[in-house]
């Protein structure tokens, strides 16, 4: 089980890390690679002011108190403390030194460390839950019951929680109906003063049902395609949502950290398959920072299980609530 007390701790220091200005206009020096720039990581260590810049086993590791990063080599996934993130691009070796590219400095690393300097974000007392599916589109399926069924069950459950708490909260849908993406989307956009979170539960369908785990999806920044596909001609055009990529970043860091850790206090250990980049369609044209969390896979036989109990649907529904709590408190200081 997850110790709360190191893990907190680890989260908020992760998010008060301090810069002296602003990522976006600092001189870095670039090196270009395959067509994207890249930041070599002895500049990114100094920016943030770490203390140590070295390899730990398989793992490049940049250390300062309270704060661990490790790079992946070659790859694209990320720990920084302990929460995963899988970046839009590899970190590689150029001339003998690792580099990272700026879109994932810009657009994770920085709003991540330091959320409070987000540009433009505002102060929101609404919160737009997405129950997906639902009526003739039902999900995800399991020996237990439709994922539209359990995406409705958690929704309910927070907006209570989150009412509880002085929100003001309203959801896409409050039964078993269908609403098409275009309509989630003019719904939530309706909205003034507002984040949108949209309830998921996955599926492998008859594909790796040892797939299991919680992800948490941000919309892809311009120029990055949606996770697993190969980039396309309007993947290089901004979308609406990408107004609010670093506060999607810094609402999706703290939900999907809460959600593993509020299960594993539960008793349910979930993996953590990483914050994740996508082109989602309920994404893609929100005003308002925006999320989509899938909250475990309905095709693998143990979390299925563990997602048709109340215990589960309530730990999840307290962790993202939660989330939102921390998240409000940790930008807008």
């Amino acid at each position: 089980m997850i110790k709360k007390t190191s893990l907190l701790f680890g989260l908020i220091t992760l998010l008060l890390a301090l810069g002296p200005v602003d990522a976006a206009s600092y001189d870095f020096t670039t090196r270009q690679y395959r067509g994207q720039k890249y930041i070599p990581l002895s500049q990114i260590k100094e920016y943030y002011q770490f203390r140590s810049l070295t390899q730990l086993g398989r793992k490049i590791a940049l250390k300062k108190p309270g704060v661990t990063v490790l790079f992946s080599p070659g790859g694209q996934e990320v720990l920084m403390n302990r929460v995963k993130f899988i970046f839009s691009h590899p970190v590689v070796n150029i001339g003998g030194h690792y580099h990272l590219s700026l879109t994932d400095l810009i657009k994770v690393v920085d709003p991540v460390l330091e959320p409070h300097k987000i540009k433009n974000i505002k102060a929101f007392d609404t919160i737009i839950i997405d129950p997906g599916h639902g009526g003739k589109d039902s999900g995800g399926l399991s020996r237990y019951g439709k994922e539209s069924f359990y995406n409705l069950q958690v929704a309910r459950v927070l907006k209570a929680y989150l009412t509880n708490k002085g929100f003001k909260v309203v959801l896409t849908r409050d039964s078993d109906t269908f609403l098409s993406l275009s309509e989630r989307v003019a719904f939530a956009n309706r909205y003034a003063n507002a984040i949108f979170i949209s309830i998921h539960f996955n599926s492998s369908g008859t594909g790796n049902r040892d797939a299991r785990g919680i992800e948490t999806f941000t919309l892809s920044p311009k120029g990055v395609p949606h996770y697993g596909k190969s980039l396309k001609s309007s993947d290089l055009i901004n979308r609406r949502g990408n107004i609010q990529d670093a506060a999607n970043i810094a609402l999706a860091t703290s939900v999907h950290w809460w959600s593993i850790k509020n299960l594993s206090e539960a008793g349910m250990t979930i993996p953590d398959r990483g914050i994740r980049r996508a082109r989602f369609s309920v994404l893609s044209d929100i005003k308002h920072p925006a999320i989509l969390l899938e909250g475990g896979f309905l095709s693998h036989p143990v979390e299925s299980r563990l997602i048709h109990t109340k215990t589960y649907q309530m730990a999840l529904a307290k962790a993202v609530g939660d989330a939102i709590v921390f998240y409000r408190q940790k930008t807008l200081r």
